[in-house]
């Protein structure tokens, strides 16, 4: 917990010295570093088709890469969060990313398959790592516009999703050692985050003395307040409905990341290069749509937008395994505008179900959406080698409609915003 002292001095900074020194360029740093993050993970699914043929993988075991790597993630980032929560640790961010450069060497020289799973294991312990703290950083940096860095947090790693497929089929080719290339982004992010952990420790006081700063009291130079305190029993059940909301939307986005270039090759005849280049434009919609979420939630209650986000896809997704190539891509388009506004969202709404408890909320959802995303790949890999690529996205077309349990959740309603108040000696 904070003392007074340092959240006296932190309070009492000026709202325009808060956003020239401690708001856009953090947030614009730690977005950036999200996009080489992200590259880097969205990278994987882009040479599975490359492994697949090396090693002479089926779909299952090509799901079972994306298993080990996502499932890695959702079981550390909690467990990341509520550790930090507790004894804040600003370097840590640094040392993950190094993991991660790590585990993306290993993959350029794995000579078997089993080599190939413990790289995708290291890069999802920087992953783990990286998520939780990251949201933090983005949150403290906020101004009390929690939706808006949330979205630009996001929207970072969504453009560098996208820029990963893209990368992949111009720099790799059919090489496995040239994914040793893409250390260099690990390495330029690990010394970003090295300043933002310069920043970190400043904002948390010296290392002999760290303190947590709790961000709903303080969060650069807003402070933000809703209305109404809900039941413990309440907030379990919004949390469970949360859960069910990231299953439909991670899910369906584990049979489009994964195995949209698989679908497009069986179904259209495309050559792996030309569908990384149509999965590189449905993650670079996805990337253009996550930041509408976030600002739309601050205005017009985040409620709304997951309602909007996650049903609204449903007849998009419906109509997508009947449509031609070219409305195949027309309809990816759309359904990654409208489905990547609910993370932001939903980030943001179940922070302000447990105030105070930002790097535990933030790393459960950033588990929980790693580790749906690695089942949903695992399962959805067996169920396409027993029944077929297209079946899968037959199947998974009805998932929005889970979205109908948004209408159990509490209101919440816009966030307002107010300027800090000078502290109390």
């Amino acid at each position: 917990m904070a003392t007074e002292a340092n959240v006296g001095t932190l309070q009492e900074r000026s709202p325009a010295q808060t956003a020239a020194k401690a708001i856009f360029p953090v947030l614009l740093s730690i977005s950036f570093c999200h996009l080489l993050n992200d590259t880097v993970q969205s990278l994987i699914p882009a040479v599975y088709p490359l492994l697949k043929e090396a090693l002479r993988l089926n779909l299952g075991q090509v799901g079972l890469i994306a298993l080990t790597s996502q499932f890695t993630a959702s079981i550390l980032q909690p467990l990341v969060g509520l550790y930090t929560d507790r004894r804040p640790q600003p370097f840590s961010l640094a040392i993950g990313m190094a993991v991660t450069l790590l585990g993306l060497l290993f993959f350029a020289v794995a000579p078997t398959y089993g080599a190939v799973l413990a790289a995708a294991a290291l890069v999802g312990i920087g992953s783990a790592v990286f998520h939780p703290e990251s949201s933090r950083v983005a949150r403290l940096a906020s101004g009390g516009q929690h939706g808006m860095a949330q979205s630009l947090f996001q929207v970072g790693g969504n453009a560098g999703t996208a820029l990963g497929p893209l990368l992949a089929a111009y720099v790799l080719g059919n090489r496995q050692p040239r994914i040793a290339w893409f250390s260099l982004l690990a390495l330029l992010a690990m010394i970003l985050l090295v300043r933002i952990g310069w920043w970190l420790q400043e904002q948390h006081g010296s290392k002999s003395n760290a303190i947590c700063i709790d961000p709903d009291r303080l969060c650069a130079s807003a402070h933000v307040e809703h209305q109404g305190a809900f039941s413990s029993r309440k907030v379990a059940l919004s949390l469970a409905i949360l859960v069910a909301l990231m299953f439909s939307k991670f899910f369906y986005l584990a049979s489009l990341i994964s195995y949209y270039t698989f679908y497009l090759m069986n179904r259209f005849h495309l050559s792996v290069q030309s569908a990384q280049l149509h999965l590189a434009l449905f993650l670079g919609a996805v990337a253009a749509g996550t930041f509408f979420g976030g600002p739309a939630g601050d205005k017009f209650g985040r409620k709304l937008v997951i309602w909007c986000s996650i049903l609204g896809v449903l007849p998009f997704t419906l109509v997508l395994p009947y449509a031609n190539l070219f409305w195949t891509s027309i309809l990816s388009v759309i359904i990654g505008l409208i489905l990547a506004s609910a993370f932001s969202a939903i980030l943001v709404y179940a922070q302000e179900l447990m105030p105070g408890r930002i790097g535990a909320v933030s790393g459960l959802f950033f588990g929980f959406a790693f580790g749906l995303g690695g089942v949903g790949s695992a399962l959805l890999g067996k169920l396409a080698d027993l029944t077929g690529i297209d079946f899968v996205y037959h199947v998974c077309a009805y998932l929005p409609a889970i979205g109908i349990l948004t209408a159990f959740l509490p209101e919440l309603g816009p966030a307002r915003v107010h300027p800090a108040k000078p502290a109390t000696a």
